[in-house]
């Protein structure tokens, strides 16, 4: 599933969270920032939540909500998990296209440059995606 996934640079990522807040992955980045890709229908995904939940209180942190219905679904599946970090809503999958995601989830290191320094498909630890943040910020 890792083989045609984007690597290198990082493609840019510029739009409204579900908040309403402008995000723009090129822009005023002075640390390394996870962008995380999931689905509300995963069952992966709501496995691995409370880590992302938990890093977003430390790290920057992005996800983005893949074709998981309109932005009120989306907001209505978050305030039943309690879940509170950043969420952009590619419910028509643009932005997946652009990173070459074919199942969730998907997680992404990327640096203060644009480098995307690490990958992980499928579920991975709070404590092994705050080792590659840290280890992406040196």
């Amino acid at each position: 599933m890792q083989r045609d996934i984007v690597s290198g640079i990082a493609p840019n990522i510029s739009s409204i969270t579900l908040e309403g807040h402008k995000f723009d992955l090129n822009r005023d980045k002075n640390r390394p920032i996870l962008v995380y890709f999931w689905a509300s229908w995963c069952p992966v995904c709501k496995l691995e939540q409370s880590n992302i939940q938990n890093i977003s209180k430390d790290y920057p942190v992005i996800t983005i909500a893949m074709q998981s219905g309109d932005d009120a679904e989306v907001q209505k599946f978050m305030k039943q998990e309690k879940l509170s970090f950043r969420v952009i809503n590619d419910e028509h999958g643009s932005i997946s296209q652009k990173y070459n995601i074919k199942g969730v989830p998907v997680s992404f290191i990327v640096n203060k440059e644009n480098q995307i320094e690490f990958v992980e498909v499928g579920y991975t630890t709070e404590l092994g995606l705050k080792i590659r943040l840290w280890w992406a910020g040196l």
